[in-house]
């Protein structure tokens, strides 16, 4: 009897996965612009927001051009709806790996945007490329951050493990070039125009409002 009970559970599970599965094939055919699905990703997509993992390195110059100009206009544009969250993800080759420490760090202290803004300012506009104990001292008295706390979480170690979870995910993705873009955690975008991104992260806000 128990057996049999099993036996339906499963099936009535398996219905219920199928119509899920279903329901976000439908949703995500509707989604305007241009894309990419990544099936075997799951998603982390949160109703009435978009989150946008964007895997980046601070010496790179086309990031620091996308965080300046398209961030800065998706924030404007959709303000709360969306999350910018930068994967730390290395490509410039002979730099050590400080300022992504630094700014894994600062989103554990609250701070991850202004970090991170700061650091794509200070190498880029400032040619600062060593962010020693001095240096980063100077840097956190400028957002606010207590340097004593902030370099006994570097010592931990948990920043640079954070930044080698983001490097495997990375990889696994097959990710070979910075800025790469994933809305929601599954939806990769090839296409990093304002404009195109503005209508996929539209449409997936639309699908909630009419769910």
């Amino acid at each position: 009897m128990k057996s049999g009970q099993t036996q339906i559970a499963r099936i009535i599970g398996g219905i219920l996965l199928i119509s899920l599965l279903g329901w976000a094939n439908v949703a995500l055919s509707k989604i305007q612009g241009e894309y990419e699905l990544m099936e075997e990703e799951p998603s982390q997509h949160e109703t009435g927001k978009v989150i946008l993992f964007e895997f980046a390195d601070f010496y790179c110059s086309h990031c620091h051009m996308f965080e300046r100009v398209v961030g800065t206009q998706l924030k404007k544009e959709f303000g709360d709806k969306l999350e910018i969250r930068m994967i730390g993800f290395p490509v410039i080759p002979g730099k050590l790996p400080t300022a992504f420490e630094m700014y894994n760090q600062a989103v554990t202290m609250g701070k991850g945007p202004e970090m991170k803004q700061l650091l794509f300012q200070s190498i880029h506009d400032k040619d600062i490329q060593v962010f020693d104990k001095t240096m980063r001292s100077l840097l956190l008295k400028e957002i606010g951050l207590d340097p004593t706390e902030f370099e006994k979480g570097l010592a931990s170690g948990k920043p640079f493990k954070t930044l080698a979870k983001g490097r495997t995910w990375g990889e696994r993705i097959k990710v070979t070039h910075t800025p790469t873009v994933l809305l929601d955690g599954n939806i990769r975008v090839a296409n990093l125009t304002a404009e195109n991104l503005k209508t996929v992260i539209e449409s997936i806000l639309n699908q909630d409002s009419k769910s």
